[in-house]
């Protein structure tokens, strides 16, 4: 190995004299990539049965391959010995107490294949790139006790390529942490001007003038959405303004917890950047399956805008975020602004130190935070439906998600909270809850016979239900007296076992402690948006516009939604399903720099209202457990 790097770094200094003589020596005659060593210019490196391609052209200084970051050559000769020693360990282990003849253990991720399976794995399945996470749902006492390699995981979670099956015959039934949800489609598109920080000029691709690439054929831009429960991101063309793909996935830190505190706990334990490093080998997958479907390499991709809650974003940069955790709940970034330190909460870094897979200078922009958990991905909304407080009308934004954002605007007022509403709408804590897949049941409604009508995602069996399939069928309980005001499931309306069967030749059911979950969510999203009104000054009356967002909002029955006090009552026709408000907000930053500027200006006049420092926060929280239309607190005017 130490021979390979000698020569490696003779040959690039053999080009320093004219750089653009000459191809790389590990290119065969047929431009395939002969090198033993991780190359930035090699593509097709997952699939194994594809040779890989080298993408160097003859004219480039392929040095920077190599020189990106020096300092790793040590780390990856270790991590390769590493390897090696851990896999002949292995091997010597699973022979050992075998008579005569070998046999081949079996794991998940052979299981997998089989069942035409698709997982995640960049490290040739020796358990380091922790992209195979799989829930096991059932079997799990077939299956060895964890490795060493799996110790980070918790719960029914574990490393495919790790979970050797004990008992063939057994029954196994696993998924993949990482799932495709439906993609939230934003529904306020609007033109925007173009003015992006990366250009071309003839064959150069310049960045504020400087040169940074030679042109080679696409210069793109992605803007991610880092929701807690699901991430979205938007592929753009940097010339054109176009969208080129919109893609999205189950957010893989979940085996961490399903809430932004316990995940913040996790990465204060034994385990700190795990959670980093699942999401950047997740959106690297995403990133190369782009690249494959468009056929364009990652090299093309120049600039990169995040939006994301307080704790998202800042795991997603490496950042400390038990500060979050604890009064004030604020981020690192946002004391050291607040004390003068910063100029600016929001976050830049170069997408390799990150670990993406993009161009070697590449930059990676995290829109700035507003106060406490109130984050990027709040900001992101407020450009994206162009919210102004110095507009006469005041409007509502209430982004629905486990951490549920309220913006208050208008009348000079600019004001804002967060609602620590829980996973129970988006697929945690309810035995049949799920977030938006094919098959989950999205609308119910009152059948004529006393059952239930429901349509799902896709159009298939159904296999749970989502947040709007939720809301719907709490309001129907509701409305039939199946369930009173309280949540208690009434004994003579269907109610058997302790649960309501929603759709009974699947065993889908709802059961009082899952009523019990959705109603704390729901009390939480109450409250904030009663006690933001009365801070503001203003009743439902008053609110002319109130924008719904969030991973399930597009889906929502409005009517359904108030009768419960999920939302204030506000008339319907004067609410709007806004859609995917973050991953939007963050296009037009990735768009145009002026709008970056516009956000920061506009994110220093937002008042932050803690929910729990008001006196009758638990009383109000009570009271919006109760499922019935939110009640006016009172609008003190200030």
């Amino acid at each position: 190995m130490t021979e390979i790097f000698a020569e490696i770094l003779g040959n690039a200094q053999d080009k320093v004299m004219d750089p653009a003589v000459g191809r790389c020596p590990y290119r065969s005659a047929k431009d395939i990539c002969t090198a033993k060593f991780g190359c930035a210019n090699r593509e097709n490196l997952k699939d194994m049965s594809v040779e890989p391609i080298c993408a160097h052209d003859g004219t480039l200084d392929f040095r920077g391959a190599w020189e990106t970051r020096p300092e790793s050559y040590q780390k990856t000769k270790e991590k390769v010995v590493q390897v090696r020693q851990r896999a002949q360990e292995g091997r010597k282990d699973r022979r050992a107490g075998m008579e005569g003849e070998r046999t081949k253990t079996e794991n998940l991720f052979d299981r997998a294949d089989v069942q035409c399976l698709r997982l995640a794995s960049s490290c040739g399945r020796y358990g380091d790139c922790h992209e195979c996470i799989v829930i096991v749902n059932q079997g799990a006492e077939a299956l060895a006790p964890r490795t060493e390699l799996e110790a980070f995981l918790g719960e029914n979670y574990r490393l495919a390529c790790q979970a050797e099956i004990l008992n063939p015959d057994a029954e196994i039934a696993f998924e993949p942490l990482l799932r495709a949800p439906r993609i939230l489609e934003t529904s306020l598109e609007k033109p925007i001007d173009l003015a992006t920080t990366i250009t071309r000029d003839g064959r150069k691709v310049l960045r504020g003038g400087e040169v940074i690439d030679k042109y080679r054929g696409h210069i793109f831009g992605l803007a991610i959405d880092l929701g807690t429960t699901t991430i979205a991101a938007n592929l753009f063309d940097l010339e054109t303004g176009n969208s080129i793909a919109i893609a999205s996935f189950e957010n893989p830190q979940r085996f961490g917890g399903s809430d932004v505190m316990h995940r913040i706990s996790y990465d204060g334990g034994p385990h700190q950047g795990e959670l980093h490093k699942v999401v950047i080998n997740a959106l690297n997958g995403e990133i190369e399956a782009l690249c494959q479907r468009y056929e364009f390499t990652r090299r093309e991709i120049y600039e990169i805008v995040v939006a994301g809650n307080s704790t998202m974003r800042d795991l997603f940069f490496k950042g400390d975020v038990q500060a979050i955790g604890q009064r004030p709940y604020k981020s690192p970034i946002e004391l050291a602004f607040l004390d003068g330190k910063r100029d600016s909460t929001a976050l830049v870094a170069e997408a390799r130190k990150l670990g993406l897979r993009a161009h070697p200078k590449c930059l990676v922009h995290g829109l700035p935070l507003i106060a406490s958990h109130v984050g990027g991905d709040a900001a992101a909304s407020l450009l994206a439906l162009d919210i102004s407080p110095d507009d006469d009308d005041v409007v509502m934004l209430v982004d629905m998600g486990t951490n549920t954002e309220i913006i208050l605007a208008g009348q000079g007022r600019l004001m804002v909270a967060s609602c620590p509403a829980g996973p129970a709408f988006e697929g945690g804590l309810v035995r049949f809850g799920m977030a938006s897949y094919d098959g989950a049941i999205e609308t119910v409604a009152q059948g004529p016979t006393g059952g239930f009508h429901w349509r799902t995602i896709g159009g298939g069996e159904p296999l749970g239900l989502c947040g709007s399939g939720l809301i719907d069928l709490l309001a129907v309980l509701r409305h039939s007296g199946a369930m009173n005001e309280k949540g208690a499931l009434s004994r003579e309306r269907g109610k058997r076992n302790g649960v309501v069967a929603v759709v009974p030749e699947h065993d889908i059911n709802i059961s009082g402690k899952d009523i019990s979950h959705l109603a704390q969510a729901k009390a939480a999203s109450n409250a904030g948006q009663s006690i933001l009104m009365r801070r503001f000054g203003v009743t439902d009356r008053d609110i002319k516009r109130l924008y719904l967002a969030g991973g399930f909002a597009s889906h929502v029955d409005f009517d359904n939604a108030v009768a419960i006090g999920l939302l204030a009552a506000v008339d319907k026709d004067r609410m709007v399903r806004a859609g995917n408000t973050a991953l939007q907000g963050a296009g037009e930053a990735l768009l145009n720099h002026d709008r970056r500027a516009h956000l920061e200006a506009l994110v220093r006049r937002a008042e932050h209202v803690e929910l729990e420092s008001e006196a009758d926060f638990f009383d109000i929280f009570v009271e919006g457990c109760l499922f019935k239309p939110m009640a006016n607190i009172g609008a003190n005017k200030p």
